[in-house]
Order: C-alpha cells, then sequence, then structure tokens
C-alpha cells in the first residue's frame, strides 16, 4: 500500500517518545540481516499470538511460540517478546530460530530471561533500532474483571510489560500482546498501519466489542486478529466485522496460522 499521511504522524510522535526515554536506554542500533531484502513487507501469522515480519532484508519474530522443527529454517535477526507468559515466551520455540547474531528485546523486568539470552530489556517507550527497521516499545496491560477487583491482573500495569510498534520505513505494524483497550491507545490514533489485536479469552485480553472499541480509537488501515484458538477468529469476524466497517475504515486481515500477506510499501498491495 501507499505510504500514508498516518505513517508521517507516527514519525513525531516517535521523536517525543525516544526523548522521554533516552535518560534510560537511547538509541540502540544494530545491524544484522538474513532475510532478503525488497520493497515489501511479508507477515506470517504463527500461532496464539506469534508473528514473523520480514522487511528491509530482517526478519523479526514477535512472541514466537509453538513453531515447527522446520521453522530453523527461517531464523531470526531479532525476537520481540511482549511479557514472561508461557504462551509469549516459549524458549524451545527461540531455540529454534536463534542465532549468534539474534537480537532479543524482552520487557525490562523479565530479568532471568535478559541474562539467559543476553537481551536488551526495553520498557514502555524505549526504542531500539535493528538495522533499518525502528521498534519501539509501547504499553501492555490488562486489570482485574469487573466485580473480581480483589483478583489481581493477569498483565499488572506496573509490570511494565510491552507492546511493539515496528517501523518499517514509515509503515507502522503495532503488536498489542496481551492487553485491554487501553488510554495510551489514544496516542496511537491515526498512527499506525497495521493493528494486531487480540481476541481474547476476555479476562487475559481484551475481547469482542473491546476490540472494536480499539480499533475505532487507533484507526490503523488494517486490523489483523491475532491470540485465537481453532476457528475463533471466523467467528469474530462473521459477528463483529458489520459494527468494525460501521465505525473504522480498516480493512480486516483474517489469516489463519502460518498464513502469509504481502505489503508493498512503494504503492499498492
Amino acid at each position: 500500500m501507499a505510504l500514508s499521511s498516518r505513517t508521517r504522524i507516527f514519525a513525531a510522535i516517535g521523536a517525543v517518545i525516544v526523548i522521554a526515554a533516552a535518560a534510560s536506554i537511547g538509541l540502540i542500533m544494530f545491524q544484522p540481516g538474513t532475510a532478503p531484502g525488497d520493497e515489501s513487507i511479508e507477515l506470517t501469522l504463527l500461532e496464539n499470538a506469534g508473528v514473523m515480519i520480514e522487511a528491509m532484508g530482517l526478519r523479526i519474530y514477535v512472541d514466537p511460540y509453538d513453531l515447527p522443527d522446520n521453522q530453523s529454517d527461517l531464523p531470526a535477526d531479532a525476537i520481540l517478546v511482549t511479557h514472561p507468559h508461557g504462551d509469549h515466551y516459549d524458549y524451545s520455540s527461540i531455540e529454534l530460530i536463534e542465532t549468534d547474531d539474534t537480537v532479543f528485546i524482552f520487557p525490562e523486568n523479565m530479568t532471568t530471561e535478559i541474562n539467559r539470552h543476553d537481551a536488551i530489556g526495553v520498557t514502555p517507550g524505549d526504542q531500539v533500532q535493528v538495522g533499518d527497521i525502528n521498534i519501539t516499545a509501547f504499553y501492555m496491560y490488562t486489570w482485574s474483571p469487573p466485580g473480581y477487583e480483589d483478583i489481581p491482573a493477569g498483565h499488572p500495569e506496573e509490570a511494565n510489560w510491552t507492546s511493539y510498534i515496528i517501523d518499517v520505513d514509515g509503515f507502522t505494524i503495532f503488536h498489542a500482546g496481551d492487553s485491554k483497550n487501553l488510554p495510551e491507545y489514544a496516542q496511537l490514533t491515526g498512527a499506525i498501519d497495521v493493528a494486531m489485536l487480540p481476541l481474547g479469552p476476555g479476562c487475559q485480553t481484551m475481547a469482542e466489542v473491546e476490540v472494536v472499541d480499539a480499533l475505532d480509537v487507533i484507526n490503523p488501515d488494517y486490523f489483523v486478529p491475532i491470540h485465537f484458538q481453532g476457528d475463533d477468529n471466523e467467528d469474530f469476524c462473521t459477528v463483529y466485522q458489520g459494527l468494525i466497517n460501521q465505525r473504522t475504515n480498516c480493512e480486516i486481515l483474517e489469516l489463519a496460522h502460518f498464513e502469509s500477506y504481502t505489503f508493498e510499501i512503494d504503492g499498492g498491495t
């Protein structure tokens, strides 16, 4: 697709974020590269919330989980993890795709895992430059179910776990991890090209109409459902596609696990 004005707006937002984070991490730069380079971005949906993004000669994984053995044929230049729960940080999957040059980006409080992988620890607002791709850590948390405030949130705000914004030459991809429809999403309005949001379960992530509400705030060009089992994505789209079309201008990309979609960033998809 052609780069929209929303991507230029995000550049200004990103500049503010990195200035605020400079004291803690600054802008860290790496230059790996194994994936073929071209003018396209290929997004492959993996199991659960896992995603593989290939662009600018790089292959980036977010929350790789339950990968098949042959995934080792597609080694990672960078691995991003949103939080330490076992369906997002899966050590056996990471072993399959890591190399001596893989860059690891984890939330700062995942100290054990950071030490294990010699990873970069980030908190919301921090930026890491991997080759020509800019990665910004953003907010990711949930709260106790209504009426059950005595039950601790599964993803507490104070943990500073992270979603990620992946900026490929101004084309922005947002991976929400396990999150509710957060007030901080107002910072992203009109700045995201592809939003990957979880479908549930509602006690652990946003779900049902919450997803529509989040899309209404973020206003991306494309929505890719993640964090679903079986046919849950098809069921969600059957129920909510009309409401999404009514309230937003985004296109739903209903991908099955291990299905890919290619964005052409020099004009057209």
